[in-house]
């Protein structure tokens, strides 16, 4: 088989929460670039609609190749309402990525409440209500790639999840609510890799390392050299990095892979403190 149709994502329908800055733009782009059709979930409106016409006025880009639909995945209300409008504009769902997420820093004694909170219901809760919500237009893109009503799916529906290694070690940072999220998140992916096979979708994880994003940007200011120099690679991540390993997961290269959790961290997360 070739290496297009191995690996193409054109004309597939795919939604990035928090697709609008950090690794989701990244992500977004990867798509976008590639010939998909990218819905772009943000709580920054502004930010969103930014994102989207940078995208669209890419070389080669169709100018409606990325759209904006801004939503504060935090909130159920906003949630049901995102679903529903993205089911008035598409009859399937190709692609979810659950990316959207926060992180919390402080020190154990003065680590509040309502860090668990925000995290919890952010970075793991809205992940599987988004999912659940959006699952009939990701069972309708599996079932339209049978080769006939009583066979097997070719072609997923696919739900990629945005995880940490964090979730895969002890972090250094004091990131209590963050680390306890995303390994909630990492076991969630492969429940639901159980759960959503037999209906035509797959679920898999991308365990981050570190890469330039918002959520990082005072992190890598102050330990930018020593994290660089931590990594069997000896940098830090890079935006082909991670929108390659979501076009593998969404492509028919990835179409057998399930309840994967796939670090993409340069080896990092393979080096021992002691």
């Amino acid at each position: 088989m070739d290496v297009q149709s191995l690996f193409g994502v054109k004309d597939k329908v795919v939604l990035v929460t928090g697709g609008a800055k950090g690794i989701g733009r990244m992500i977004s782009e990867a798509f976008v670039v590639n010939g998909a059709r990218v819905y772009i979930a943000s709580r920054d409106a502004a930010a969103c609609k930014a994102a989207c016409a940078e995208l669209n006025a890419l070389p080669g880009v169709r100018p409606d190749s990325a759209i904006p639909l801004p939503a504060d995945l935090a909130s159920l209300e906003h949630c049901k309402a995102l679903a529903a409008e993205l089911a008035r504009r598409e009859t399937k769902l190709h692609v979810l990525v659950n990316n959207s997420g926060a992180t919390w820093g402080e020190p154990y004694e003065a680590y509040p409440d309502a860090a668990w909170t925000k995290l919890l219901t952010l970075n793991l809760q809205r992940v599987f209500t988004l999912t659940q919500l959006l699952t009939p237009l990701l069972e309708a893109a599996g079932a339209a790639s049978k080769p006939n009503p009583s066979g097997p799916v070719l072609d997923p529906g696919r739900v990629i999840h945005i995880g940490s290694i964090d979730a895969l070690r002890v972090p250094f940072l004091p990131t209590f609510a963050y680390s306890a999220s995303k390994a909630g998140l990492h076991h969630l992916a492969r429940h639901l890799a159980v759960e959503l096979g037999p209906r035509g979708i797959t679920s898999n994880t991308l365990a981050c390392g570190p890469f330039p994003s918002k959520m990082m940007a005072a992190t890598l200011k102050e330990f930018g050299e020593e994290i660089k120099g931590a990594n069997p690679l000896g940098r830090i991540g890079m935006p082909s990095d991670v929108g390659g390993a979501c076009i593998f997961l969404a492509s028919r290269a990835g179409a057998f892979v399930n309840g994967a959790t796939v670090a993409v961290d340069g080896g990092v997360a393979l080096m021992s403190k002691i």
